[in-house]
């Protein structure tokens, strides 16, 4: 009889005690004043499944928690961005003033990273568009192999397969020539990196792991390091959606076409890929570099080139800079509004600009994965598409296989390359990246292929998606509610 009555107590003071942490982290959510939608996502959470919701708040949604992360001796982004601008700022100012005669309102996205000192304004770039592995790979391999200062590459997904040895291969060799090589490979999407890393260092790679996730740090699971950069010898970069595995290689071996969009940059704008690889360099070291000249030397510059800008953001970042270019171009777009992207979870702001858009007369168009790699993200995605197709935008599933570019083509004038998915996890939570283009001959290409990809697609009629079965829609509505914390 004791026994049970001392369970009793003891159940009545650990209920006690949870009802308290539950008290204190709801009042949390609250006093933190961020997104209704996220706060009510987390407080759902919690009341549903009560344990695992603390934990999932422990791990994911403490944003002092993020504060203390990032504000670790070391990663002073403001410092070295300040470097930058007073070490190379140059024409920006008079490129901005030319861009406004000529493309008008389209140079929002331009005038506000230049004006928030986040990115200077390059023009006389050569830009090659690199569609899927089969021609992303083979040229950066190219660039690789000619490398004679310095290599500089962050990825995402590195892994160890017949790409990955490849590239493996290349930088020791490299490195055996005195060539400086530096990488950063982020700790969870590079699970499959494998042995890779000990190669490299022996063979004098400076390698580092980003964000490492163990259990006296699983608070950093959340935040990943989603950006694909390669800079070499300062004068040419690479940048786009392809992480480097053998599955974006369309080549026989996997079953899933994978389509995929990447640049070449020549010119001036590389300096900006230099920078934002520097300044998570700086992160992952521990150490500051100086910007020195040898890696930002002059670049050759191309008569009727690109005009480039680059977008970066990430966790640490004060402002969510790719979600926002992106809202200037569609509220400034008059004809016609092109994106591609594999994961379609917007924001309020960028769903009720797209609806606005389509109100004013612009077409909007929009691919998505006809099937998605994640059961959840797909039948959020088509909650918010609903919305679009009801007000008149063209919504396409493409069916040849699963579409992973992140573009954007805005009235034939503008383009947008990068890493961002149109969700919140990119938009405020992963480090990303992306190029801001102005060239009519890249636009031109891009549009091109986007009307292939739509002809390896199959546009939604309205009629036929309000029929779909209720049991999908109420799928949809469900997978919803957790878009804010996707």
């Amino acid at each position: 009889m004791e026994a049970f009555f001392n369970f009793i107590n003891n159940s009545v003071i650990l209920a006690v005690l949870y009802a308290l942490v539950w008290i204190g982290v709801f009042l949390t959510i609250l006093m933190e004043n961020r997104n209704p939608a996220k706060s009510l996502a987390y407080i759902l959470v919690l009341v549903f499944v009560p344990v695992l919701g603390l934990i999932i708040y422990y791990l994911f949604g403490r944003d002092f928690r993020k504060q203390k992360i990032f504000q670790k001796k070391g990663f002073g982004e403001e410092d070295i961005s300040r470097e930058y601008l007073s070490k190379y700022s140059r024409n920006s100012l008079e490129d901005l003033q030319f861009m406004e005669e000529k493309i008008g309102d389209l140079v929002q996205p331009f005038r506000q990273l230049f004006l928030e000192k986040q990115s200077l304004i390059h023009s006389g770039n050569k830009v090659t568009l690199l569609t899927n592995g089969e021609e992303k790979f083979p040229a950066l391999f190219r660039a690789l192999e000619m490398a004679q200062h310095h290599i500089h590459i962050e990825y995402y997904i590195f892994s160890k397969d017949d790409i990955g040895l490849k590239l493996t291969e290349i930088l020791m060799q490299k490195a055996s020539e005195g060539v400086r090589v530096r990488v950063i490979a982020d700790d969870r999407g590079s699970r499959r990196i494998r042995d890779i890393p000990e190669m490299l260092r022996k063979a004098g790679v400076e390698f580092y792991s980003f964000m490492p996730v163990r259990f006296a740090s699983l608070s950093q699971a959340n935040y990943r390091n989603h950006r694909k950069i390669v800079v070499i010898d300062g004068k040419s970069g690479f940048v786009g959606g392809l992480n480097l595995d053998d599955r974006y290689l369309n080549n026989g071996k996997h079953r899933l076409f994978w389509r995929d969009t990447h640049i070449k940059i020549e010119g001036p704008a590389v300096q900006e890929l230099q920078l934002n690889f520097l300044k998570n360099l700086s992160f992952v070291s521990k150490k500051h570099f100086e910007l020195k000249a040898e890696y930002f030397p002059e670049a050759s510059n191309y008569e009727d080139g690109a005009v480039v800008s680059v977008a970066a953001s990430g966790p640490a970042s004060p402002h969510p800079y790719n979600m926002e270019i992106l809202l200037s171009a569609i509220n400034r777009a008059r004809k016609s509004i092109k994106i591609t992207n594999p994961y379609f979870i917007p924001s309020d702001q960028l769903l009720l600009a797209l609806e606005l858009a389509v109100a004013n007369g612009v077409l909007v168009e929009l691919i998505i994965p006809a099937r998605s790699d994640s059961f959840i993200v797909q039948h959020a995605s088509f909650s918010f598409i609903s919305p679009l197709i009801k007000r008149g935008a063209k919504v396409y599933l493409y069916k040849k296989g699963f579409v992973h570019a992140k573009t954007m083509v805005v009235d034939g004038e503008i383009c947008f390359v990068g890493t961002v998915n149109m969700d919140i996890r990119s938009f405020y939570i992963n480090f990303e990246i992306a190029a801001v283009l102005h060239q009519q001959q890249l636009c031109e290409q891009m549009e091109t292929q986007f009307q292939k990809d739509k002809a390896d697609s199959r546009l939604i009629i309205a009629a036929d998606w309000k029929k779909r079965p209720k049991r999908k829609r109420f799928l949809d509505s469900l997978c919803r509610l957790l878009a804010p914390l996707l």
